[in-house]
């Protein structure tokens, strides 16, 4: 497995150094003054200066870098320009605001600046999210991508590649980012649209997969707006996909993840999530089904012995360890069922993206959640309501690696970072969980991307608990650049992270980086306090 690492043979000159100097490569908002000879001044918001927060810091372990073959890499530009057959690939998220609601470029000298910085240090590309309620913002149809036009053409001038994750769900936390405004018209007057809780609390953050198929936008299905929104993007980008994008992930869900909304406690108690099945269209589905099967009492709604958002399993009976409902006859049906209807709208999307893309040299993939929470139990009941029949009794995940085969696409699985050591409470098991999935995949022979879980960025646990996850992956996205990805408690980690990924024992001594060489100090990494945190996409 080869990684593509810091190139060139030892130079008294620094790549990155040279990077920091040019002026309009360095990211500093207005307030912050100029850029010495050796700073790197990267600041994302810009509103607070250095004082605010006291970050002002030594950056190192970057090594020299030759400037000949930073160029080289430069004019390698495609999928596979340059990459052996097993190459490990990485990617770096940008912030989830790169392009504000009103189609502007955010943060763009502090990006110019670390999309300069990741090159040099051997990252492949960039991964950045598409806002559905931004590009499609006003009208049914009206698509304006011109703000993420322009962030691709400042990766592609970085000689980066570019990952792209299409987001058809807003972003309830901040920054916070919505659903079209039309869509969220059509929903004031048909909330059923949303999915819905026992409690008829409206999730509003994207659209009831029981709705896939029904004219409820303007007359035409949401599956119908997905693919005219996919062609757009096509067609839009035509330009990029023979040079710098190769990976495009089709957000399937909540935060782009393939499950139903079930996590939404506004306490810190992390419980087992509530099933999602009581808008109208879901009712009618499950309804269809009891009389299918001949159990019509079944179809009246869901399970009523259930706990709550924050509750933990013990506190109905529907998830007891010993005689709870989820092992009865009853809870293998309404199980069964709420999970071939995620199971269906993932196939759904999938399908109508693999015959958009279908003559385009990109991958597709999706994404996963890991619903580590509660894994010990015997009932799993973090993933059942998150619409995974994963218990003590049934795997849950083949037929979902099944269907991703089937539409030749690529599992996103986040966690990669997260390990049993760090989440000893509430049952928990990430390195499980994480295993089972990744098994799945290997049966069905689908490529696995894996990404760390907090947007932050990992701390050393973390790093080495991805190095310990690397076998068989096809890719890593790390998310996510912002604040801390830059600060001095976060860069050299990263940086040491991606040097250890160097396994190309064919290299000559010579054009490795010498150890030590080309430290590079910042002088002010400015930091907002609001900015400190970047959510995952």
């Amino acid at each position: 497995m080869e990684v593509l690492m810091i190139g060139g043979r030892q130079t008294s000159s620094t790549g990155l150094e040279s990077a920091v100097r040019d002026r309009n490569l360095v990211g500093l908002c207005p307030s912050q003054g100029k850029v010495g000879s050796r700073a790197i001044r990267i600041g994302f918001g810009g509103a607070a200066p250095s004082a605010r927060r006291g970050r002002n810091a030594a950056i190192r372990a970057v090594r020299s870098v030759s400037a000949a073959a930073v160029e080289e890499r430069s004019g390698k530009r495609g999928p596979s320009a340059g990459k052996s057959k097993d190459h490990l690939r990485l990617f770096v998220g940008l912030p989830l605001d790169a392009v504000s609601d009103g189609n502007t470029v955010n943060h763009t000298k502090a990006i110019a600046a670390g999309l300069k910085a990741l090159k040099l240090l051997g990252a492949d590309g960039v991964e950045f999210p598409i806002w559905w309620g931004v590009v499609e913002k006003e009208a049914m149809g009206q698509y304006d991508w011109s703000g993420y036009v322009k962030l691709a053409e400042m990766v592609r001038e970085a000689g980066l590649d570019l990952r792209v994750s299409l987001c058809f769900h807003a972003n309830g936390r901040k920054p916070a980012i919505q659903l079209p405004q039309w869509v969220s018209h059509i929903g004031e007057s048909e909330p059923d649209i949303y999915f819905t809780d026992r409690a008829r609390k409206r999730y509003k953050d994207c659209l009831s997969l029981a709705v896939d198929d029904l004219p409820v936008l303007n007359g035409k299905t949401p599956m119908q707006v997905y693919g005219e929104f996919l062609q757009s993007f096509k067609d839009s980008f035509s330009g990029f996909f023979d040079s710098t994008i190769t990976d495009i992930m089709v957000g399937l869900g909540p935060d782009g993840e393939l499950r139903y909304p079930s996590t939404q406690a506004k306490t810190r108690r992390v419980g087992v999530g509530e099933f999602q099945c009581y808008d109208k269209h879901m009712l009618e589905h499950l309804k269809q089904h009891a009389h299918a099967t001949g159990n019509p009492m079944w179809g009246l709604s869901g399970p009523h012995d259930v706990p709550q958002y924050d509750q933990g399993p013990d506190a109905n009976t529907f998830f007891k360890e010993v005689g709870g409902s989820w092992e009865t006859p009853y809870g293998n049906f309404f199980l069964s069922w709420y999970s071939n209807q995620l199971l269906s709208h993932g196939d759904r999307l999938l399908a109508v993206a693999f015959d958009v893309f279908a003559d385009s040299a990109v991958n597709i993939s999706a994404k996963l959640p890991l619903m580590h929470s509660y894994y010990k139990n015997r009932s799993h009941p973090s993933e059942l309501t998150a619409g995974f029949h994963n218990t003590v009794n049934q795997d849950g995940y083949d037929a979902f690696a099944e269907m991703f085969a089937r539409n030749s696409c690529r599992m996103v699985l986040p966690g990669v970072n997260l390990s049993d050591e760090q989440n000893r409470g509430l049952k928990s098991s990430p390195e499980s969980l994480f295993l089972q999935i990744v098994e799945a995949c290997k049966k069905h022979g689908v490529g696995l991307i894996g990404e760390n879980s907090l947007g932050g960025g990992a701390d050393q646990n973390g790093f080495d608990r991805i190095r310990e996850n690397l076998q068989g992956l096809d890719a890593i996205v790390y998310q996510r650049m912002g604040a801390y990805f830059f600060s001095p408690e976060h860069w050299p980690m990263f940086t040491a992270f991606i040097r250890s990924l160097d396994r190309d024992e064919e290299r000559h001594a010579d054009d490795l980086p010498s150890e030590g060489a080309g430290v590079i100090t910042s002088s002010a990494i400015s930091v907002g306090e609001r900015e400190s945190k970047m959510q995952v996409a």
